[in-house]
């Protein structure tokens, strides 16, 4: 790409700030955390206190999420183009997009309760990114340089964070149904409680579930017509091509069984959970170990 000019100096810049927006994020995970351990308390002072650590863990995750958005920003600016075009930036862009819609979906429904998940997932991601995955600010390669990197990347960006959220509510489904691990763990027991009843979990992951995959199969379609462009065909069976539509499979599989086989309860959330997993195999194991046109680690 010629006449682009790389800001290595805000690159470094970028990356403090993702940094700091990783510290804060596990903050609020282990005040979460901690909070849920208080909630599950009998005394009125810890349930007291829980409420008072909840509210901080959220305020940690919002002052993060303002630091993470500037790192994003500024590893955009940095490359002159949109900071999605390697592993490294995918990461830090999608779980930016994970905390903002967690963060909205709170003014909407209250899932407080995913605050312990959402910190939690997002230091993990976070923390890969920058060991394994981090490479110098670059230019793109020829086929990257169209506009169909913003329509496609930026729809499976938001596809795989509203997925996210869905597992995050799958996950509190399965530990909430779980009667021998609750009975094993009886300050777990308590502390389940305070999340929402089981049909309600069921019912707001199916719901992100839904908007995920209608995202995803556009994600689909937006990546057939931009092969077409950079390659002049739509389908050739590639690594990447293959296992976007092995999601987009499990994911209909999931919808179809729930809307028409009456699935529900711990074989839905499953069936969610092994979606997500296909995602993150097709995120890491694919762009690492598998060679392919649509292999964009930036690692090689």
């Amino acid at each position: 790409m010629l006449g682009v000019t790389l800001n290595e100096n805000l690159s470094r810049v970028s990356e403090l700030g993702i940094y700091v927006a990783m510290s804060l994020y596990a903050a609020a995970f282990v005040t979460l955390a901690l909070q849920l351990s208080r909630s599950a308390s009998t005394k009125k002072a810890d349930r007291q206190s829980a409420d008072r650590l909840e509210k901080v863990g959220i305020w940690l995750m919002i002052v993060a999420a303002l630091a993470h958005g500037f790192g994003v920003v500024g590893r955009g600016i940095a490359a002159s183009r949109v900071p999605w075009a390697n592993m490294y930036e995918f990461t830090i862009t999608g779980t930016f997009v994970v905390v903002v819609i967690f963060l909205v979906a709170q003014l909407l429904r209250d899932v407080r309760f995913l605050g312990t998940f959402v910190s939690g997932f997002v230091t993990l991601a976070l923390g890969i990114a920058t060991t394994f995955f981090y490479v110098q600010v670059k230019t793109l390669m020829p086929a990257l340089q169209s506009y169909w990197l913003v329509i496609h990347v930026t729809v499976a960006i938001l596809a795989t964070a509203f997925f996210n959220i869905a597992t995050g509510l799958a996950i509190a489904y399965l530990f909430k149904s779980g009667t021998k691990i609750q009975a094993r763990f009886k300050s777990l027991k308590r502390a389940l409680e305070k999340f929402p009843d089981l049909d309600r979990l069921e019912q707001l992951s199916y719901r992100f579930n839904i908007v995920g995959f209608i995202l995803w199969s556009f994600t689909l379609i937006a990546g057939a017509i931009w092969a077409e462009r950079a390659w002049h065909r739509y389908w050739g069976w590639d690594t990447k091509e293959v296992w976007t539509f092995i999601i987009w499979t499990i994911y209909a599989g999931y919808l179809h069984a729930n809307a028409t086989r009456g699935w529900s309860g711990k074989r839905s959330a499953w069936l969610s959970l092994v979606g997500f997993l296909a995602i993150m195999f097709n995120f890491t194991i694919v762009n690492l170990f598998f060679k392919g046109l649509h292999v964009y680690s930036g690692l090689k």
